[in-house]
C-alpha cells in the first residue's frame, strides 16, 4: 500500500480497534496471476504479546478455496470511512480536491479449519460477537441439529497468522491546522455519516489534535 509518511498508522493497539471496528473485511489470495476476493466477517485474537489472528468462515463453494488449499498467502484489507475533500474547503486554496480514507493491511499464511468443532466454535463466537448482543429471540443453540450439521459441511473457517500490518490513515496530517477546521466544519455540515466519521477521526488523531 502506497504510504506517504505523514498517513502512516504504527500504533498497533489503534489498528487492532480500528480492525475490530471495520470488521468486514476483504480476504485477496493469488495463484498463477489469477486474484481472487472475498468480502468477510472476521474475528481478531491478540494474544499478550501482541501477536495477531484473524479468523473467518466462508462457503465451501467458493472458489477461492483452491487458493487456500494451494498454499496462497492472504491480504485482509479492512476499509474505514472516506470521504472526498473539496479545495474550498481550505484556508489557502492553491491546491486540488483529495480523498480522504482509512485502511488497514494484514498478510498472513491461512490455516484453513474443516473439521466440524472447529466450524462450529468459529460460527458461535461470529454470532456471540454480532447476532447475541441485538437481544433478538433467535438463538444458534435453538436450530435443528440435522439444520445446523448440513450447514457446517458446506462451511470451511480460516486461521491467519498476522505477520505484516499497515495502516494508512489520510487525515490532511500535511494541511495547516486552518485547513484542517475548515475540512472538519464542511464534512460534518453535510452531514453524511462516512464523512462525519472522516471529521471524527480528524479530531481525534493524536498528530492533529483538534478536538
Amino acid at each position: 500500500m502506497y504510504t506517504p509518511e505523514a498517513y502512516v498508522e504504527t500504533d498497533r493497539q489503534v489498528l487492532f480497534d480500528r480492525m475490530r471496528a471495520w470488521s468486514f473485511a476483504t480476504l485477496v489470495t493469488a495463484v498463477d496471476g489469477r486474484v481472487n476476493a472475498t468480502h468477510l466477517p472476521f474475528l481478531l485474537d491478540v494474544d499478550d504479546a501482541g501477536n495477531a489472528v484473524l479468523t473467518t468462515h466462508f462457503a465451501r463453494a467458493n472458489a477461492q478455496l483452491k487458493d487456500l488449499q494451494a498454499g496462497a498467502a492472504a491480504l485482509v484489507v479492512f476499509q474505514g470511512p472516506h470521504a472526498f475533500i473539496s479545495p474550498s474547503w481550505y484556508a489557502r486554496q492553491l491546491t486540488f480536491p483529495t480523498w480522504n480514507y482509512t485502511a488497514i493491511h494484514a498478510r498472513g499464511q491461512p490455516e484453513l479449519v474443516e473439521d466440524t468443532a472447529g466450524v462450529r466454535a468459529v460460527l458461535d463466537r461470529t454470532v456471540a460477537l454480532y447476532d447475541t448482543p441485538l437481544g433478538g429471540t433467535w438463538r444458534f443453540p435453538d436450530m435443528p441439529a440435522e439444520l445446523t450439521a448440513s450447514r457446517l459441511r458446506a462451511i470451511v473457517a480460516l486461521r491467519i497468522p498476522v505477520t505484516e500490518l499497515e495502516g494508512k490513515f489520510k487525515l490532511n496530517q500535511d494541511k495547516s491546522v486552518d485547513d484542517r477546521r475548515g475540512v472538519i466544519a464542511a464534512l460534518e455540515g453535510l452531514g453524511d455519516a462516512s464523512g462525519v466519521a472522516v471529521a471524527g477521526l480528524m479530531r481525534e488523531h493524536p498528530d492533529l489534535a483538534l478536538r
